[in-house]
This record gives structure tokens, sequence and C-alpha cells, in this order.
């Protein structure tokens, strides 16, 4: 569970929903699919409210617009700093330390979203060595044809001595703002929407050194889910269990005060690890050095330092997680909305688990045990009854983690993007959110398990 206690962009976007119904008499219509005006992915109709787009490529790389960038080709294309634009001073707001970086940039072509959009969440898979960093902006075109600000979705890192990975408070122009991972329009109920973005990387290092970062993934996902608090049932069509490690969030509870103190604050970093250990990732001794030795799975409180959003003072930044999973060798991650069930058994039919957010009172997921306003778990399969096997870290201990969620309960809360909150206010659902985390290279099953659900 994400700071269920405090206020967050969840709260403030659910305010903001409720306030867009108000006097409405139906959910805005999707717009109709078009084509993308880019060609990295030519021909790809989407039949979904959502358009994931990610550049990987090196065709992908070398379209874009380069000020001290080179894209580098091979096996895993990237970008690099090639010679750096020029030099900034940079004053970390969670240590007020001022450091001098040289930094290059690269902007995207403009993608044109096949749905016109109301929320969009950028992430990014890079490698970032000690006395390196990335920066991550967001630029539109609203359907009026006006423009947004460049908005920043993100300062990452892979570590924390050279920066404090942060999101960015206080960015809006009256018509869209950005709650810490996620661009939203401010008023979905006037229609407006977001046509078109381009994605911009700063990549920063220390004067005088060859170090780069490296970029390997950039991407957005922008969505304009209907407005609904059910959705359609949908009907079973796989039983398959996929063999994910167990942690337990609650046997972290008060641990780290500087990373949010554990317990429930912990669901998406002890999920993240789960599916970044399924797929092979492992933690040396000497990363898991600094951890206290009493305490149990330490590789937990490592993904919780490591995906800290020191802004949001939380470790529950959605592309701050797909981020972490892809320093490990040979994974990437994404984050997107799905449309069904029907989408998480074809990625497990494929041997892809998937990390899903959802908020629910007590009495809507029968044998959970409790309620949240935000909460993630990973999804490993499914009965031979359809229902959903996930692994649930808000567990008492690793052993319970394993539970089994009737199908139509969890569908419900996953996809809804409102409900009703214990005061019987209504606020949001996530509408499908999840991170994906797969092989860098994947086998051409888990290929076309991926692209049915919109990620290439």
């Amino acid at each position: 569970m994400s700071r269920a206690q405090q206020p967050s962009r969840r709260t403030v976007l659910a305010v903001a929903v409720a306030a867009a119904m108000t006097g409405a008499t139906a959910p805005a219509a999707a717009a109709a699919p078009r084509p993308a005006a880019d060609t990295e992915d030519p021909g790809r109709a989407q039949d979904r409210p959502v358009d994931y787009h990610a550049w990987t490529t090196y065709r992908g790389w070398r379209s874009g617009t380069a000020q001290g960038t080179r894209a580098v080709p091979g096996r895993r294309p990237g970008l690099v700093i090639a010679a750096p634009a020029g030099r900034t001073d940079y004053t970390d707001p969670h240590t007020g330390t001022t450091a001098t970086w040289e930094y290059a940039t690269w902007t995207s072509p403009e993608h044109r979203l096949t749905v016109p959009a109301t929320e969009v969440v950028a992430s990014w898979n890079a490698h970032t060595p000690d006395g390196t960093w990335i920066q991550v902006e967001l630029g539109g075109t609203y359907s009026d044809g006006t423009d947004t600000p460049w908005y920043v979705m993100g300062r990452w890192a892979a570590g924390d001595q050279d920066i404090k990975r942060t999101s960015v408070d206080g960015q809006t122009d009256g018509r869209s703002t950005v709650w810490t991972d996620t661009f939203a329009i401010d008023d979905a109920g006037t229609g407006l929407r977001l046509a078109s973005y381009r994605l911009r990387l700063t990549l920063h290092r220390r004067p005088g050194t060859d170090r780069t970062p490296a970029v390997w993934r950039l991407g957005a996902m922008g969505s304009d889910v209907p407005d609904r608090f059910t959705v359609p049932a949908s009907a079973p069509g796989l039983a398959r269990e996929l063999a994910v490690p167990r942690y337990s969030q609650e046997i972290h509870k008060g641990q780290y005060p500087e990373y949010d103190n554990g317990g429930e604050a912990w669901c998406s970093p002890t999920s993240s690890q789960m599916v970044v250990e399924y797929w092979g990732g492992r933690l040396t001794p000497e990363q898991l050095s600094w951890v206290d030795p009493a305490y149990a799975d330490p590789q937990v409180d490592h993904a919780a330092r490591f995906t800290y959003d020191h802004q949001y003072q939380g470790c529950g930044n959605w592309p701050f997680n797909a981020a972490y999973a892809a320093t490990f060798d040979g994974l990437q991650g994404v984050v997107t909305r799905l449309a069904s069930l029907t989408d998480l058994e074809t990625l497990v039919a494929a041997g892809i688990p998937a990390i899903t957010s959802q908020s629910f009172l007590k009495e809507e997921l029968t044998g959970a045990g409790y309620g949240t306003s935000g909460h993630l778990m990973t999804v490993i399969g499914f009965t031979a009854a359809g229902d959903v096997i996930a692994n649930d870290p808000a567990s008492p201990g690793d052993e319970a983690v394993r539970r089994v969620y009737a199908r139509r309960q969890f569908e419900n809360i996953w996809l809804r993007t409102k409900r009703y909150n214990a005061s019987g206010k209504v606020v949001s659902g996530t509408g499908g959110v999840c991170y994906l985390y797969f092989p860098a290279h994947p086998t051409s099953r888990q290929r076309a398990a991926l692209a049915a659900v919109g990620v290439r």
C-alpha cells in the first residue's frame, strides 16, 4: 500500500476526477484511433483506450534531435553522451548541494497518440554509472492545437550518492498538471486531451570524465480510459501458475524510516523484487552489505531504497520501479495499462507475470483481509476456474503471500476508474495500471504476448 495515510497524487487525481463528473451526464468517449505520426512501429492499430509507445531501436534513436548525444548500435541499441552540449549547475532540493554537470540532450520525434489522452506516464530503462544521472521531460500538443510546457517527469539515477532521485511538484499550466509521475488533464469533462507528445532526455555527467549514462528504452503510456465503476466480466481462458518468489512487505515494518518505514509503504518495491528475481536478477552480498544483518529478505530493503522518490517521500513512483527493474542485467521494464484479465492471461501464458495497481474496500476483495487506497501486487497465474493467483505482499509473512482472489472481484477493483471509499465519497481507481518486467531479448512467444497487449 502506498502512503495511504497521506495526500498523494492519487488522492489529488481522485478529487479532480470527481470534480470533472459534477454535472456530467455521460463520460467522454474515446476518440477514434488514428495513425501515429512517427514510423518506428508503422501500421500499429489500437483497439484499446491506451497507447504505449517507446524508442528502443538504433533507427528510433537516430530519428530524434541530438545535441551532444549519439545513438549506439548493437544487440541493445541505446543513447549515450558523445560530446557535451554544455554545462549546468544543479542544486539538489533534498540535500541543498549545488554541483556543476556536463550535459547532452535528445528529443524524440513527435508521437501522435492513437488515443488522445487524459493521462500520460513516461517510463525508461537506463544505466547510470557513478557520477551520472538523467532527466526525462514531456512536452505535448493539446487537442485544440496549443502546446503544453515542458514537464519534468523524473530526475533519476540508479544510485543515490550523486543526486537524490526525485519527481518534481508544482508543475501546471492551468490545463494540465504533473502529479508525481502522471501527466493529467485538469478537467477531462471539457473534452480537452493531449493529442501528441515529445520526450526529451538530458544526460548528465561530472565534468572531465568520459562516463556516460546509457538509455535503452524511453517511452510513455497515454490513455483515455472511460469513466466506470464496474467493467464487463471476462471469460476464463487459462490455467497456469508461474514460480515467482514470495516476499512480504509486512515483515519490514519499521525498517529504514528514511525510505518510508517499511511495512504497508513497501508494496511496490516488494512486488518489483519478486519479479526481478523471477527473471534471475540477484543482488550480491556487497550490494546488500548496508542492510542490517538482522533483517530478513534484505533485498526488499534494497529495492525500497533504490526506488525511493525523495519528493514523493515514498517507494510507489511507478516509473522509478520500472527503471529499478531494468538496472538488473538482461531486464527491461515499462509502465502501462491493460484492458482486461484476458491481457493478463496472455502474458502469463508466455511466462510473464504482471504487477498490478488497485484500490478497494476490505469487503470488495474476499480473502484480502484489508482495504487500501492504493496497493501493488503480482499476478502470477490463474486457477482452472479462472480465479486470479497473486503474490500479495500485504501478508503477515512470506509463507502467506500466495493468494487466490475471485476473478470477478479482482478484475473490477483493478480495471475501474472510479469507486466509493469508506466514507461514501467518489474517488479514483487506476484503470488497469501495471508494471511489466521482461527480458531485454524476449523469445518470439514473449514478443507476441507483449505486442498483443500493446508493448513493443
